[in-house]
């Protein structure tokens, strides 16, 4: 039986919000290295008031079986666009989309809001497939 990420290679990944990320196969699948994106043009709505919120937004991550396709990311990152959304759900909500289209390794997502009344925020979520527990390497499920 095939694992789960590999059932995702080549092929577009529908999401629980029904966004669907292009993937390809990981190059290196027995090489640890890291990807990073960075999108400096991020917006979104305050839940609260209705006003644009604006972002930079990292997503790094370290592939396993499969990765994402770039413009796929930028589009998704489009979908907030109109959508009125706290950072902290804009964060760990990009996470599990992500996580969940490539089954990474490895991910971490910082999003850096532009300063709104003299204050300025950062919100960091992080995935690790793998842990360290007394020593031992343990698979997350």
């Amino acid at each position: 039986m095939a694992k789960k990420s590999e059932k995702k290679v080549n092929k577009k990944v529908e999401k629980k919000n029904s966004y669907q990320f292009e993937t390809f196969p990981n190059p290196f699948p027995n090489r640890y290295y890291e990807i990073v994106h960075v999108n400096d043009e991020f917006t979104s709505l305050c839940p609260k008031t209705g006003l644009p919120d604006f972002a930079k937004v990292t997503v790094r991550y370290v592939p396993d079986k499969i990765c994402l396709e770039l413009k796929s990311m930028k589009y998704y990152f489009l979908e907030f666009r109109n959508k009125g959304i706290f950072y902290e759900a804009v964060t760990n909500t990009i996470l599990d989309d992500l996580v969940d289209a490539c089954d990474p390794n490895e991910m971490e997502v910082v999003t850096e809001w532009s300063v709104r009344g003299g204050m300025y925020s950062t919100i960091r979520a992080s995935h690790y497939k793998y842990e360290l527990e007394d020593g031992v390497l343990e698979v997350n499920n």
